[in-house]
């Protein structure tokens, strides 16, 4: 078993400065004593501000919940993917800490408030660099993470410094970020936050046909090595998106 107190932690150099209390990392997580399986991370960064009431918000709770009906039904994915929510409306917080799809249990979003994006994509990529860095500390393998943001808006916040860490971190395959967009989203601030393109969904039904093509995407990769170039069927998909 690792000495939690003489063992120092390993932090992708990076983000070293958004990780200040490296006891975090030290805390000793059952589940990766029970399930040593590799791990593929993957954060949905959500907007529940208040312009997403209604057939938005109502769409994305139900998509939600078929996420995990979907990872459940593939053994692999059901012990190798972890998920976490954090969402951002009237506050910026993590719905739910890194869960394997067993342990997951989707939460009921309600909106309210404004788009504090940019505190909600620096607040993700700490949470996934102290969670890489417990996975890391057991020994365990690492598929590389994703981060999914889904907005219907523009940052209401500072948004630059956030849009630097996520170059960084794809420069350094710290993690992937996919920008998806829902009716009133900002392209052209999302296009400078990412470098992959944004996508919008084509409208909000859309969202089970998003989740389910993400569920299958992070099957996939739960099957192959740690390492391996997996292809995937990279969004647009004709079925829920279109490019602006």
């Amino acid at each position: 078993m690792p000495d939690y107190d003489d063992q120092k932690p390993f932090i992708d150099a990076e983000f070293e400065d958004l990780v200040t209390n490296t006891a975090l990392i030290r805390v000793p997580d059952p589940t990766l004593f029970h399930n040593v399986e590799p791990r593929c991370p993957c954060i949905l960064l959500l907007d529940t501000s208040g312009s997403m009431y209604g057939d938005s918000i109502r769409e994305l709770n139900s998509a939600i919940k078929g996420f995990k009906e979907s990872l459940m039904a593939d053994d692999l994915s059901r012990k190798r993917v972890e998920v976490a929510i954090v969402t951002f409306g009237e506050d910026v917080r993590v719905s739910t800490e890194f869960q394997t799809a067993d342990n997951f249990q989707p939460p009921t979003f309600t909106p309210n408030g404004a788009t504090p994006m940019g505190e909600a994509i620096e607040k993700a990529i700490k949470l996934l660099t102290i969670r890489k860095a417990q996975i890391r500390s057991q020994g365990i393998q690492l598929y590389r993470p994703w981060i999914v943001l889904v907005t219907d808006g523009a940052p209401t916040d500072e948004w630059r410094n956030a849009a630097e860490l996520v170059r960084k971190g794809e420069k350094s395959k710290h993690f992937v970020f996919f920008p998806i967009g829902v009716t009133g989203y900002n392209k052209e601030i999302l296009a400078e936050i990412s470098i992959r393109e944004p996508v919008r969904l084509a409208n909000v039904t859309m969202f089970k046909d998003f989740f389910k093509w993400l569920s299958d995407s992070l099957s996939d990769v739960s099957k192959s090595q740690p390492g391996d170039e997996i292809k995937l069927a990279s969004p647009p998909a004709p079925s829920w998106a279109v490019i602006d």
